[in-house]
């Protein structure tokens, strides 16, 4: 019997293959950067789950984009609570 392929599966996988692809084409300055947004990341799942388990509806909504000046940008997240 074969195992089926998740859409939460398939993502975790596609992340890995881009994070081996990474390790060899990225400085260890910015190897850092990403660990740190991995970390935190995580932390800010935790703290969503916590507050739906509190009782509150969030929704992450990007409320700028940051541009490092050489073409690089990112996404900046604010939330958005719903009381349930």
């Amino acid at each position: 019997m074969s195992e089926t392929v998740t859409p939460i599966k398939r993502a975790k996988q596609r992340a890995s293959e881009l994070s081996n692809d990474r390790q060899s084409s990225v400085s260890s300055d910015q190897e850092s950067a990403i660990r740190q947004l991995a970390n935190d990341l995580h932390r800010l799942n935790h703290a969503v789950m916590n507050a739906v388990d509190a009782g509150v509806s969030v929704e992450l909504v990007r409320s700028a984009r940051h541009h490092g000046g050489n073409g690089n940008w990112g996404d900046m997240m604010v939330p958005v609570i719903v009381k349930g």
